[in-house]
């Protein structure tokens, strides 16, 4: 056999290895999680017997304090795991409303963006190249449309984010169009769990327990779903203008 061949073969084998080598750490890392029961720690029973800790450790560490909590909510939202809504809630008590909701952001954003990369490189590569012609008309929309639906996807909190963050990766949308489309289309969300998070201390004295789904009230849900369909109002826009085309 030509020895050239056997470069380029073993290449090849050392590409694909390559590609999905971040897809198995993410889910050895999950599975890691779940197997040393990490979970504990993202329940609001956690929360609220480690309060004063939590408080003296943003204190001691000063302006690393933010960084720490951006890495651990980077985690959280990179694994997927429950405990986003916990995190954002206890930023708005260690921090405020605005900034906590701000880190939580960031942290939110970051994460979401390496789950996009990795399914970007290994299952949205391969799902593109086996793709037929109805997977790659979806892709062509995606591509033209893709902030709008990506804003619709974020903004509305019925989805998985999860699968917000997979979604994108199969049809070619932009790292740059998923970080900010991301980051504003969770914005809403964030801020209404941390402006919560900021009065938890008061919830703790009363003995009562936060409204964790207090996303899903009308008054905050009816508000979002208006910002997701004006969202789509260029998508429409754009169909509305080539069936007028002659």
């Amino acid at each position: 056999m030509d020895p050239e061949m056997d470069k380029t073969a073993a290449r090849g084998q050392a590409g694909e290895w390559r590609r999905w080598l971040p897809l198995l750490v993410l889910a050895a890392a999950i599975a890691a999680f779940f197997a040393l029961g990490l979970g504990r720690y993202l329940t609001w029973d956690a929360f609220r017997e480690h309060r004063q800790w939590l408080l003296d450790a943003i204190a001691n560490a000063g302006a690393l304090a933010p960084l720490g909590f951006i890495l651990v909510y980077t985690a959280v939202a990179a694994l997927s795991v429950p405990g986003g809504a916990l995190l954002t809630l206890a930023s708005g008590f260690l921090f405020g409303t605005w900034m906590g909701g701000l880190y939580s952001l960031i942290g939110a954003t970051i994460g979401g963006s390496l789950v996009f990369l990795i399914a970007r490189t290994s299952v949205g590569g391969l799902l593109r190249e086996r793709a037929g012609p109805a997977l790659r008309g979806l892709e062509a929309g995606f591509k033209e449309d893709g902030a709008s639906y990506l804003l619709f996807l974020r903004l509305v909190p019925l989805f998985p984010f999860w699968l917000v963050n997979l979604v994108p990766a199969f049809f070619g949308i932009s790292l740059r169009t998923f970080v900010l489309c991301s980051f504003f289309g969770m914005a809403p969300g964030t801020f209404v769990y941390s402006s919560v998070g900021s009065g938890a201390g008061a919830l703790i004295e009363a003995g009562q327990t936060p409204d964790l789904h207090i996303i899903f009230q009308p008054r905050v849900l009816l508000p979002l779903v208006a910002l997701s369909v004006l969202a789509l109002v260029p998508v429409v826009y754009k169909k509305l203008r080539r069936e007028r085309a002659p």
